[in-house]
């Protein structure tokens, strides 16, 4: 099958498959699932593109997506492509100065507004900035407000329906329509530093569905796709227009809080995700599993212990189980391991990429054990995302690693074990930052800033961030995320942050998962008065002592957290503690928490 350039796509899509379903999607009036055929799309992609055209948005401009999930935000990025135009996803949480910083960096005049929410940002940027000039409010219910240069998306279409002279221009784009596009600015989450605009051209995301198609050879038009994670990061973009290459339906996700009644509305066979989504499954089984009666409870453990064995013992080097095994396992696989999944809505799963940090070991072994196929794997923004991942076909993964490089893409291992890459999804680097491009290639091999190795089998292991990996004084090298890693799978650990640069010890400022912890102090008949005297009870402390040092066993001793403080708030993108791709912000964190974090090393 040849890969087809975005802004074509849906007209080729439309001849080949017509009334075939393409995307699904609530709808907010009735909250029934409703199908758009790639003819519906194709219809869609050409008005909006029209109205770009009407609007004067011309080739090489950069129109900026400000949106949560949504229909409505593939169609208009197509349209984008079709006209030759560069569209420029922003965070649906991200704050007015975001905004204002990426609408400054990359000269945007238009921003597509998805909720009310983003439309008011938007309008706080349109008062003082010197590029923006339009607001397309996309949701029907948006307040304009009365704003001269707001409009709302069925007026947006309407001067494209009502053109005499767009489709003229369209069709001469279409003739202009080159590899060499530039299809995307996505801005980097800047935890070190101000976020940087990727750039991604048409022949990155060509070669990434060319690579995929080598190595996910069962992916068919029978599969269906859940868009989860944020269309404005890599991961999900690049996979759900893979998805659409290859005619996998995509249901769009809109409200990532109701991922859960979601996912048995949709059932679908392939979903992205990150770790902690996966974190929150395996603590909510077995926090499950612990209510059950001693006889369940015993059922329930051996039938992992039976998974694990089979799976990861057997069938992922390709050996033959014994009878016995086989036999036991097929029965827990037709029994408590698919009431599991279906509970879940996960029972028709054929295999789950898994990516955007380390999952932990005792997750990833647990989820192999009943039977879900997690498709781990490594990437970034600049590669246009997978690097290297499993082979959902191929059961010889190893555990602790990020898969087989992909075809097509080298990798090899630098200075301070950096790992390096090259190939045609890899950025040619960052927009407007000659500085920052400079720094970031080396005889032609783009820098990760991650530290990892190569196993003898040609696998890739992905150790830490080489700028967050921590020394302390006594001359150790500290790799916090492993260790985070540790904490954040128990389920009265939301959040973690290590700290151990320049240090005696490491430490750690711990953010309880309050709901579960307030059920521990009734059951314990703990009495308190707010969170804060909570967190402060010796019988609380103690316990998180216990479970601290059980989390850490396999940890060296220098690794292991000596102290803590139980925080009674969260970390946030709101107090600038997380980026919006919920990554921490070390150095923000160190700050806000100065006065805790010298207090235990007094």
């Amino acid at each position: 099958m040849a890969c087809v350039h975005l802004g074509k796509i849906a007209f080729e899509k439309a001849k080949e498959c017509g009334n075939r379903t393409v995307l699904k999607y609530r709808d907010d009036a009735d909250n029934k699932w409703k199908d758009i055929s790639w003819s519906e799309l194709a219809q869609q992609v050409k008005v909006i593109a029209h109205s770009l055209i009407e609007m004067g948005v011309k080739e090489e401009d950069r129109v900026a997506i400000f949106s949560q999930n949504m229909a409505e935000i593939i169609a208009v990025d197509l349209a984008c492509q079709a006209v030759r135009v560069t569209t420029v996803p922003l965070y649906a949480t991200s704050s007015a100065s975001q905004v204002d910083y990426i609408v400054n960096d990359a000269h945007i005049g238009l921003i597509f507004a998805g909720e009310q929410y983003q439309y008011d940002r938007c309008i706080e940027v349109l008062q003082h900035s010197q590029h923006l000039k339009r607001v397309v409010a996309i949701d029907a219910s948006i307040q304009l407000g009365g704003q001269d240069a707001a409009i709302s998306f069925e007026d947006f279409k309407k001067h494209g329906e009502e053109s005499k002279t767009a489709a003229a221009e369209f069709d001469q784009r279409q003739t202009r329509l080159s590899n060499n596009d530039l299809t995307t600015l996505i801005y980097t989450s800047g935890t070190t530093g101000e976020p940087k605009g990727v750039i991604l051209r048409q022949s990155n995301y060509l070669q990434a569905f060319h690579i995929h198609d080598i190595r996910l050879t069962n992916v068919t038009d029978k599969d269906l796709s859940l868009s989860f994670l944020p269309l404005s990061h890599i991961f999900e973009r690049a996979w759900t227009y893979f998805c659409m290459y290859k005619n996998v339906v995509v249901a769009v996700n809109k409200n990532p809080k109701k991922i859960q009644q979601v996912l048995k509305e949709v059932r679908p066979t392939m979903m992205c995700a990150v770790p902690r989504f996966w974190e929150k499954i395996f603590m909510g089984v077995n926090d499950k599993i612990d209510s059950f009666s001693p006889m369940m409870r015993k059922l329930m453990r051996h039938a992992i212990k039976v998974g694990q064995e089979r799976n990861l013992e057997y069938k992922r080097f390709g050996k033959k189980a014994p009878v016995g095994l086989n036999l036991k396992y097929l029965f827990y696989k037709k029994t408590l391991f698919k009431v599991l999944k279906k509970v879940i809505g996960l029972d028709r799963g054929l295999f789950f990429p898994t990516a955007g940090a380390a999952l932990s070991d005792e997750v990833n072994i647990f989820l192999h054990s009943v039977g879900f196929n997690i498709c781990v794997g490594y990437g970034l923004t600049e590669s246009t995302a997978t690097v290297s991942c499993y082979n959902p076909y191929n059961e010889k993964y190893e555990i602790n690693s990020a898969g087989d490089i992909m075809p097509e893409v080298e990798v090899r291992i630098g200075e301070n074990d950096e790992i390096l890459l090259r190939g045609k999804t890899i950025t040619e680097g960052y927009y407007n930052k000659p500085e920052a491009n400079a720094d970031s290639f080396i005889d032609g091999w783009f820098r990760t800033g991650d530290a990892g190795y190569l196993t003898k089998e040609g696998r890739l292991v992905v150790r830490e961030r080489i700028k967050e990996l921590f020394k302390t004084s006594n001359g150790k090298y500290v790799a916090p995320q492993q260790v985070e890693s540790k904490l954040i799978v128990d389920k009265y650990i939301e959040q973690a942050a290590v700290i151990a640069d320049q240090r005696k010890y490491v430490s750690a400022l711990i953010v309880p998962s309050y709901e579960a912890l307030e059920t521990y102090a009734e059951n314990s008949k703990i009495k308190y008065d707010s969170i804060e005297d909570l967190l402060q009870n010796e019988k609380i402390i103690s316990f998180y002592e216990g479970r601290i040092q059980q989390l850490q066993v396999e940890l060296a001793a220098y690794e292991q957290v000596k102290k803590f403080t139980l925080l009674p708030r969260p970390f946030t993108p709101d107090n600038d503690e997380l980026t919006l791709t919920l990554k921490l912000k070390r150095k923000v964190i160190s700050q806000h928490y100065e006065k805790e974090i010298e207090a235990m090393y007094e």
